[in-house]
């Protein structure tokens, strides 16, 4: 039996645990479908990932697979990974070094957001305005995501300001530097995609804040102490209170 003294990357196991349990129930998931990767290496090119086919709300810190980039073997192993997270993460990790962590899911108002024609988020709240000119957008959908769409979204993540990927007519990807900054910032994507999406839906005329403010907005958030860290903090303090399984 596997426990913490025999199983290396521990602590990052569980954060990444805790970040699938919180995103099931926040219903930001794809049933057994969408990928969390974190790099474990210095180049990047290893990485955890959670386990095929396995839904986010039984993610357990032990059950993460380790994934090699480099090596297409991966995909013949006892714990082969999701091909289309092998094609997505890998390509990623491979050609991003500074992507350490990368979440992709079909969370709704974003993936409503990747579907609309115009799919730029302005700057209509905080929210909103914490991704000003911090997005890109990848327009050129082409099927499930193998190697050749993760070369192209690895092409697309060269700003190191640009840590939010709208995936035209298929969802969002979101890179950080750890878990905490990288779950951190899916959620509050999806907060600001939703209250964007709400915001159209009244048929009212938008109230854009001016670039200036929305730019002074997303440095201060960004320089913000902790944030990242004490919510994720907070969400495995809830999780544990739960007698949750997540972190064996």
């Amino acid at each position: 039996m596997q426990t913490k003294a025999n199983i290396e990357h521990w602590q990052e196991r569980v954060d990444l645990a805790a970040a699938f349990r919180w995103t099931a129930r926040l219903n930001m998931h794809e049933g057994v479908a969408n990928h969390f990767s974190l790099a474990i290496n210095e180049d990047g090119t290893r990485f955890l990932m959670n386990p095929n086919q396995m839904h986010f709300a039984r993610i357990r810190a032990s059950d993460m697979i380790v994934v090699d980039a480099n090596d297409p073997d991966t995909l013949s192993g006892p714990n082969a990974p999701d091909p289309t997270a092998w094609g997505l993460h890998g390509g990623i990790h491979r050609h991003c070094p500074h992507a350490r962590c990368a979440m992709h899911v079909h969370s709704i108002h974003a993936t409503v957001l990747a579907c609309l024609k115009d799919k730029r988020l302005p700057p209509i709240d905080q929210n909103c305005a914490t991704f000003f000119n911090r997005v890109v957008i990848d327009e050129h959908y082409g099927g499930l995501a193998f190697e050749e769409e993760g070369a192209r979204c690895a092409a697309l993540l060269t700003d190191p300001k640009q840590m939010v990927m709208i995936m035209g007519n298929h969802g969002v990807m979101v890179i950080g530097d750890t878990v905490a900054e990288t779950f951190n910032r899916l959620y509050y994507f999806e907060r600001a995609a939703e209250t964007f999406i709400r915001a159209l839906q009244t048929g009212q005329p938008l109230d854009v804040l001016s670039d200036e403010i929305a730019e002074k907005t997303a440095r201060e958030l960004e320089d913000y102490p902790e944030q990242d860290t004490r919510h994720l903090a907070e969400l495995k303090a809830l999780l544990d209170s739960e007698g949750s399984d997540y972190a064996s």
